[in-house]
């Protein structure tokens, strides 16, 4: 079974609804766990252009904002409903979500 990383940020505020977002979709599970994933925090950085509409900060302006970075994992068959189901949760009109393949133990 192929497995995926899946990593993005999120304002503090929403971090749960996108946990749970994530956990609903099939992410983060290990055997008995479920709502799996690491979380770190960090400062983000931006600044909208005329046409965006920011969730936070204002346009033309280098704006600031305290997020948390979700790490979690999931099947590759669940990650296009899970990276869905970050988007209908995020705040953020251009949320940033990598997607990563990873090795299995027995391709090392």
């Amino acid at each position: 079974m192929e497995r995926i990383y899946i990593v993005v940020t999120v304002p503090g505020e929403c971090v749960e609804r996108v946990l749970n977002a994530i956990a609903e979709a099939g992410g983060g599970e290990i055997g008995e766990y479920t709502h799996c994933a690491f979380m770190n925090a960090g400062l983000g950085h931006f600044k909208p252009l005329a046409n965006a509409s920011p969730y936070y900060g204002n346009i033309n302006n280098i704006n600031r904002v305290d997020e948390w970075r979700i790490e979690t994992f999931c099947d590759r068959t669940k990650a296009k409903g899970i990276v869905q189901a970050i988007r209908a949760a995020h705040p953020y009109e251009e949320p940033v979500i990598y997607i990563i393949p990873l090795l299995n133990e027995a391709d090392l």
